[in-house]
């Protein structure tokens, strides 16, 4: 293929990429002497004519756009050779390494390279949707973003790459419905056909994840269709997560709605509400602590119950009345032989010890805390504050599961590495309190609930594994 010459003026100097009924060659212009990118579409037994319908968009849209971040429509071919049939779109070439490119070679973006690039993106995008009809890329992607020139102190320049799955939102096929796109950057509504300026900006937001936590959004957990990610990036201004997580809000009704609106919330973020918001089950005494940076589950104190009254009497009265023995008659260690301090010691100690458990069961509460960067699970009595279990990283949370520790009464365990935190273990959860946790937790988390049990009568399936 090097060196064959196309039309007879496009010299072809290598390939650049291949696929099934397409391909992509580098060229030189042999009278311009200009490089320049030829994609073909060729017309062999797997060719469907919607292939042709989005190719011919791709020429018509290149050629009404002029913007110096988008490649520019040079020529279209029909190819006529005996072994390959087909048409070619000329553009010019870019010479710059994809952001794909430059995430594979394991380069990093530090927050302004990640603010820079979403200001560049975001005005091409400014550009192609004040078009009319409003022009949507629909494949927002790192493999179609490339940069120039790129230093150690800024992204370069960049350019926005492949307009092959374009759509103009008066273009319509039909009746029928288009699905196009890369799964992990495609909004929600792309896959029911429907395409929005504010469906690039779903792209554009996932693109950015992936460059804030080196993961494809695909290997992120979701959570009711949201890119859970902000416990990766603990590291990265609040606003900034925010924003990206704004920008990749599933409900086309709740995301920014365009680019120009994107550019500006960057520049001046909206407010975070931090203020911690107590929400309590009716019925139940456990509460919630929870704002957009923490979750903190609060069991309250277990009460007096009949196992600590029993060991009073049994224990606590009798020091009592030995005590006051002692103190005010000083006659019974004269009659066993027993000396009277070691005896006060004693009964002293046991009353203190059981004096502490009284305060534990009244006044004693337990707080499991899970916020961006780990969870914490901690003892407080009368403003004291003491680790009941070791802390943990957030990311080590691997799963978490509901355990019956007798009939219809429940336990919350969370997995964090080698480590449990058990939530009900003591007074155990009643099926209402299970539900409400399980739906808080669930959504605080990403992370649905590993059980064996039957709890589909009270737990949302779409909770479970």
């Amino acid at each position: 293929m090097t060196g064959k010459v196309l039309a007879e003026r496009y010299e072809v100097q290598r390939q650049l990429g291949k696929q099934t009924g397409r391909q992509t060659l580098l060229a030189r212009d042999l009278q311009t002497q200009e490089l320049v990118v030829i994609k073909q579409l060729f017309l062999g037994s797997d060719f469907e004519w919607q292939d042709l319908k989005l190719f011919e968009r791709e020429a018509e849209t290149l050629k009404a756009l002029s913007h110096p971040a988008i490649p520019r429509y040079l020529d279209y071919l029909e190819i006529d050779e005996p072994d390959s049939k087909g048409f070619a779109l000329v553009q010019t070439y870019v010479d710059g390494k994809t952001l794909e490119s430059h995430l594979t070679a394991g380069r990093t973006f530090s927050e302004s390279e990640v603010k820079e690039l979403a200001k560049s993106l975001l005005e091409i995008l400014i550009y192609l949707h004040e078009q009319n009809p409003p022009v949507i890329h629909r494949d927002i992607k790192p493999s179609n973003i490339l940069l120039h020139s790129r230093s150690g102190h800024t992204v370069g320049q960049v350019y926005l790459v492949d307009f092959g799955s374009v759509q103009n939102q008066a273009a319509k096929f039909g009746g029928t419905i288009t699905v196009v796109g890369t799964y992990g950057y495609m909004a929600p509504e792309q896959f029911g056909g429907r395409s929005f300026p504010a469906s690039d900006l779903y792209g554009l937001g996932a693109t950015l994840i992936y460059l804030v936590t080196g993961l494809h959004p695909t290997e992120l957990s979701q959570q009711d269709l949201r890119i859970q990610f902000a416990d990766r990036v603990t590291q990265l201004n609040p606003n900034l997560i925010d924003w990206l997580e704004w920008m990749t809000e599933p409900s086309l009704e709740k995301r920014l709605s365009s680019a120009g609106e994107a550019w500006r919330a960057l520049k001046n973020p909206r407010h975070i509400n931090k203020s911690p918001r107590v929400v309590q089950l009716q019925g139940s005494d456990l509460k919630l602590i929870k704002n957009s940076e923490f979750i903190e589950i609060v069991i309250p104190p277990p009460g007096i119950g009949f196992g600590l009254i029993a060991l009073f009497l049994a224990v606590g009265l009798p020091s009592i009345v030995l005590i006051v023995l002692l103190g005010r008659f000083s006659l019974l260690p004269y009659k066993l032989g027993i000396n009277d301090q070691f005896l006060t010691i004693i009964s002293g100690s046991l009353l203190c010890a059981i004096g502490v458990m009284f305060l534990f069961a009244l006044f004693r509460e337990l707080r499991l805390r899970i916020d961006r960067q780990q969870i914490s699970y901690s003892c407080h009595l009368l403003g004291l504050r003491w680790n009941h279990s070791r802390p943990a990283p957030r990311q080590d949370i691997s799963y978490w599961e509901i355990e019956e520790i007798e009939y219809n009464v429940y336990e919350v365990i969370i997995q964090s590495g080698n480590q449990k935190y058990r939530i009900g273990v003591k007074q155990g959860l009643s099926e209402s309190e299970i539900e409400w946790l399980a739906t808080e937790l669930s959504q605080w988390l990403g992370l649905k609930i590993k059980t064996t049990l039957s709890l589909n009568s009270f737990v949302d399936n779409s909770l479970l594994y």
